[in-house]
Formats: C-alpha cells, sequence, structure tokens
C-alpha cells in the first residue's frame, strides 16, 4: 500500500460540476441510490459544495461556475456530449440498481450485461450527461 495515502474511510472523491446542481443531487439519490453526507447551498440558488456518499465512497459537487477552477473543466454538453473521465460504482444488486435507473429515467448507454472479467453491469448518463458505470465487479475482492 503507499505511504502516500491517508489512512481514512475513502482516499479518492471525484469531483463533477453540474449546471442544476440541486437537481443532480436529487437525480443521483433517486435514480443511483446516493445519500447526502454533506449540502452547502451558495445563497444564489446553487451548491457551494456538496458531498454525496454512496456505501464507504464519495462524490463531491458544486454548481457549474466560471471561475479558475471551473475553466479547468468542460460539461459534457459542451463538448459534444463526451467525457474524459467516468465514476464506477460497485452494487449489492446490479439488477435492482438498473431497474431503479431506468425508473428514474436514466440515458442507459450500456445495457445491463454479465461482464467477461466478472460481475455484471451496465452504464447510464446522468441529466447533464456525466457517464456513469455500475455493476457488481469489486476490483478489490
Amino acid at each position: 500500500m503507499s505511504t502516500a495515502a491517508t489512512s481514512t474511510r475513502s482516499t479518492i472523491h471525484p469531483s463533477l460540476r453540474y449546471r442544476d446542481a440541486p437537481a443532480a443531487i436529487e437525480w443521483l439519490c433517486a435514480a443511483l441510490g446516493f445519500e447526502k453526507h454533506a449540502v452547502h447551498e451558495d445563497g444564489a440558488g446553487g451548491i457551494a459544495h456538496a458531498q454525496l456518499s454512496f456505501g464507504n465512497g464519495l462524490i463531491m459537487l458544486s454548481t457549474a461556475r466560471d471561475d479558475a477552477w471551473g475553466q479547468r473543466m468542460a460539461m459534457p454538453a459542451d463538448i459534444g456530449g463526451r467525457e474524459t473521465q467516468c465514476c464506477c460504482l460497485v452494487a449489492a444488486d446490479p439488477d435492482a440498481h438498473y431497474a431503479q435507473a431506468v425508473a428514474a429515467g436514466a440515458e442507459i448507454i450500456d445495457p445491463l450485461t454479465t461482464q467477461d472479467y466478472g460481475g455484471k453491469g451496465y452504464s447510464c448518463r446522468d441529466p447533464e450527461g456525466h457517464l456513469w458505470w455500475i455493476g457488481s465487479y469489486d476490483p478489490w475482492a
């Protein structure tokens, strides 16, 4: 194990930006099963900083802004729907998770399939075009 990492619950926290962060938070919770860990509004109808948990993992997100950090990031809609990264979730029951995401209106990119490398999974896009992969494959198992 690398000595560069601290001893904490989760040492990687992907950070995303959304044009409508309050709506994204609600969708991520309803469709993908995240739970609100902390949500701090910005006083202007947006989100200054939010933390959503999924098991022992966590993502951070905020409202997209034209600030120094925001100028380093592109929204999928601004680059032809493409993504430069994808968050992956390990789900206990990928069939139930898939059904929940479909019911919440997720755009399914790759249908639920048993993978050659093990596990079962699917990919989808959230309402602002960010790509997600969800499945039962656990790289630590």
